[in-house]
């Protein structure tokens, strides 16, 4: 059996390692376009930021290596250009003589990976714009840095590996500006996880410009839908695109984006041609609808699945729910399953909490809080999607949830976690099980909830009563209109300050003192509404919607 894969690196290359150890006499041919395979490209940022300091820690496998271990044969520079389904066979084209030739094969796995979008504007082709896809191209980046010196970079996009690019361009020392089309980094992020993201990124010294993208380049500005900004260099990460033009003439059905139709096995609609990774349509595992979603974990998971359904070994896919994290200097922001904006597009009735927690028992040095959102649907209770923003702790926090939801758990379930315990390490509630206690609040109806953004329609006419149970150094920092004062410790004795047979609304800093004063004016007889999230959350969103944009004077 002869098994030919294009495309030598995540899904490539660990399809054809599994295959190797199913079958110890198939032949297996890897071609790659480039000079490198199985290239740490998440890696990429950091090389340029100098995190990681030798070009070699890229490179997890060589050819030569591939070959010794695996007895894998692997051709570099080798461009698959054509591929022929009914006669199985691949038309290469050897990029370094031009030469070209047929390849049969038995089996044919498609990894080709995505590329860079590089929109279509005036000055895109000049020598200062970068995209970061693979080697080559991080090699570039470095080498235009050392020779050039450049003061200033501006970042064309604010996904994940703009705000990574960025991190690490500061960190080379260049004044860094993100301009990003929408109004919020990180787009699984909702706006109100977002925003504290905003304030730290600002704080770091990167300038945003939100809601504004690119019109021209033309030398050394880049000129925006709403002003311009001079800059010595570009990087454009707006996106990927699968890289499957290649395949059009073999008939191997692909959707409007171009990404490869594969079922649960990983096959195409060709006989015996697989297709894995960046390049593949996946189902969305929350929704169970076709989406792209282009992360390497997933890659790796349907190489191994291909491998195994060519072997004959039934193997299934079940979906993507887009687990990720991001490393932004000391902050670490994590996500799963679907945002507000993904979970209304699919048509659910969710709900949702806000928590904020302490990284480790909060007596013990060196404790840092995690603010935690996590979406459920309000029929079944089950866990949607979450994103959590913070320092220490928050990776762990977000594998617990992200493993619940592959498991079908309810979000009440999380309360019931048993989960590692000592100070230095956590909590005995620990940030999860805060998460479980607070919906479980809420779907038992022992708290009514209001949020950030219901805050400006409450009525201040007198027909609800406004509570703020902050301390007094608290509220003096600042305070919502309309909202009368009185501290939580002082709640019982000054009852009879709440009017009755009023509803009453009530905000803390973070939401747990507002959720037992709740407790307090329940056991009297009122009907209580506790602001989610809190002061903290609340200011958070409100700061970054009216504050003027952090704008790099520098670079006009």
């Amino acid at each position: 059996m002869k098994t030919l894969i294009i495309g030598g690196v995540a899904g490539g290359a660990s399809c054809a390692a599994r295959l190797r150890r199913l079958d110890e006499k198939a032949e297996i041919v890897i071609l790659e376009r480039g000079e490198f395979i199985s290239f740490a490209n998440c890696g990429l940022p950091y090389y340029i930021g100098g995190e990681i300091t030798e070009k070699s820690n890229l490179t997890l496998q060589t050819p030569e290596s591939f070959k010794a271990r695996f007895n894998i044969e692997v051709r570099t520079f080798s461009e698959a250009v054509a591929i022929d389904t009914e006669n199985k066979t691949v038309t290469i084209r050897d990029l370094k003589t031009g030469e070209e030739y047929a390849e049969r094969y038995d089996s044919l796995v498609l990894s080709p990976g995505a590329s860079p979008i590089r929109p279509s504007i005036e000055g895109i082709d000049s020598d200062k714009v970068f995209t970061l896809r693979n080697i080559p191209d991080t090699l570039k980046i470095k080498q235009y840095i050392e020779k050039n010196h450049p003061k200033t970079a501006v970042v064309v996009g604010g996904g994940y590996i703009g705000v990574e690019m960025a991190e690490n361009l500061a960190k080379a020392g260049l004044k860094v500006a993100i301009v990003e089309l929408a109004d919020h980094l990180i787009a699984p992020l909702d706006f109100d996880m977002a925003a504290d993201v905003h304030r730290y990124i600002k704080a770091n010294g990167i300038y945003l410009h939100l809601n504004n993208g690119v019109r021209a380049i033309n030398g050394n500005t880049v000129i925006l839908q709403n002003g311009e900004i001079s800059t010595d260099m570009i990087i454009m990460s707006v996106g990927v695109r699968p890289d499957t033009a290649f395949i059009k003439s073999a008939g191997i059905k692909t959707n409007e984006r171009g990404s490869i139709i594969v079922n649960e096995n990983m096959q195409t609609s060709a006989p015996d041609v697989y297709a894995v990774g960046d390049a593949v349509t996946v189902k969305n595992f929350v929704t169970g609808e076709p989406s792209f979603i282009p992360l390497a974990g997933p890659a790796n998971k349907q190489g191994r699945i291909a491998a195994d359904n060519i072997c004959g070994i039934p193997s299934e896919y079940k979906g993507t729910q887009g687990s990720s994290v991001l490393k932004l200097f000391d902050m670490t922001v994590a996500t799963t399953g679907l945002n507000e904006k993904g979970a209304t597009a699919a048509g659910y009735d969710y709900d949702k909490t806000y928590t904020y927690s302490a990284s480790h028992a909060s007596y013990y040095p060196e404790a840092s809080m995690m603010s935690v959102k996590v979406l459920w649907d309000k029929v079944t209770h089950k866990i949607l999607g979450a994103q959590i923003v913070g320092f220490d702790g928050v990776d762990k926090r977000m594998d617990v949830i992200a493993t619940a939801i592959r498991l079908g758990a309810k979000v009440t379930d999380l309360a019931e976690l048993e989960l590692c315990y000592a100070p230095p390490f956590g909590s005995a509630k620990d940030p999860v099980n805060m998460v479980g206690f607070v919906a479980e609040n809420v779907i038992t109806d022992k708290i009514g909830q209001f949020f950030w953004h219901d805050v400006e329609k409450l009525p201040r006419d007198g027909s609800i009563t406004l509570l703020d149970t902050r301390t007094n150094t608290e509220v003096a920092r600042g305070k919502i209109d309309g909202f009368m004062h009185i501290p939580l410790d002082s709640l019982r004795e000054r009852m009879g300050e709440i009017p009755t047979g009023k509803p009453v609304y009530v905000h803390c800093h973070s939401g747990l003192r507002s959720y037992i004063a709740c407790r307090i004016l329940a056991g009297n007889g009122f009907k209580c509404y506790n602001l989610a999230g809190g002061w903290r959350l609340y200011e958070s969103v409100i700061n970054e919607r009216t504050v003027p944009e952090y704008i790099c004077t520098e670079c006009k």
